[in-house]
């Protein structure tokens, strides 16, 4: 999520994927408390730029959650979001152990920041 003024990308929870998917009450009751105007999701892209092997699957399940709830979607490159989240877990003190269930949270706010940065309409 980002603050209301969208320059401050901010984790919230995990759900599994199979939730989001089916718009389960779980995904509906984040909408419900955070009120998006639109989503985000993260496409898989290679080093080189291209979309990666996963790149139309990803579009294909963004687009039926975004229908599903019925917002807007945009994507955002998603590469080596992961590796940074980690580097700063691992910065923050954090072992393999202690990052687990938080890699996911962190590479997605991490990929919204480059997002709302690029489109940004600051000072």
């Amino acid at each position: 999520m980002s603050d209301p003024q969208a320059r401050i990308a901010s984790p919230v929870c995990v759900l599994p994927s199979a939730e989001v998917a089916a718009c389960a009450s779980s995904f509906r009751r984040v909408l419900e408390d955070w009120e998006p105007d639109l989503l985000v999701a993260g496409l898989p892209r290679t080093l080189s730029g291209e979309e990666g092997p996963q790149a139309q699957h990803i579009r294909d399940r963004a687009e039926k959650i975004a229908k599903c709830c019925g917002l807007p979607l945009e994507f955002v490159d998603e590469r080596l979001s992961s590796q940074e989240a980690k580097r700063t877990l691992h910065d923050l003190g954090y072992d393999e152990k202690k990052m687990r269930g938080k890699v996911d949270m962190i590479a997605a706010s991490l990929f919204l920041q480059t997002w709302l940065d690029s489109h940004g309409e600051h000072d």
